[in-house]
């Protein structure tokens, strides 16, 4: 038999600091408001604001460090999720048991030019996916899906439905 080698490239994602400024406009609006309340208002334990500010500060840097260290990195075989700040976590989804895919974009990410690709696999530790933050430009899905095929064809794995 004649097989035909088929190489993909890698394709390595990385949310987009946008999705850092959507997935915390209300912790950045009380930190402005913390800020504000200490400079300019005048009542009793006004300068509590200030501790308040502290713990903002380090819960958006951690947040951000979060979502600077996430990586997606789609092989020819699996999906490889890279996150952490004090531990870093490598979690890997095999492409032949990825079984559907959606995209979805809030009015944030409309916004901004962005989406959120969710992939569904067969899985245990990760059934469900979000790759979030990806440009709307970027055709991950179709990428995905052409290696999705490619490995079940090369596994021999065939989907069996009960439809009448």
């Amino acid at each position: 038999m004649n097989k035909t080698i088929f190489m993909f490239r890698t394709v390595t994602l990385r949310p987009h600091w946008f999705q850092y400024i959507i997935n915390e406009t209300g912790s950045l609006c009380l930190l402005v408001a913390s800020i504000w309340i200490y400079k300019f208002c005048s009542f009793a334990y006004h300068e509590w604001a200030i501790y308040a500010c502290i713990l903002l500060l380090f819960h958006l840097l951690f947040k951000l460090v979060y979502l600077a260290r996430m990586e997606y990195i789609i092989t020819g075989e699996q999906i490889i999720i890279l996150h952490g700040v004090f531990s870093h976590s490598t979690d890997y989804v095999e492409l032949y048991r990825v079984v559907d895919y959606q995209q979805s974009r809030s009015l944030p990410q409309q916004l901004f030019g962005l989406k959120t690709v969710t992939i569904y696999s067969g899985d245990r530790n990760n059934a469900k996916l979000d790759m979030i933050g990806i440009k709307a430009s970027n055709d991950i899905v179709s990428e995905i899906r052409c290696r999705v095929e490619f490995n079940k064809k090369n596994k021999g794995i065939y989907e069996i439905t009960n439809r009448s």
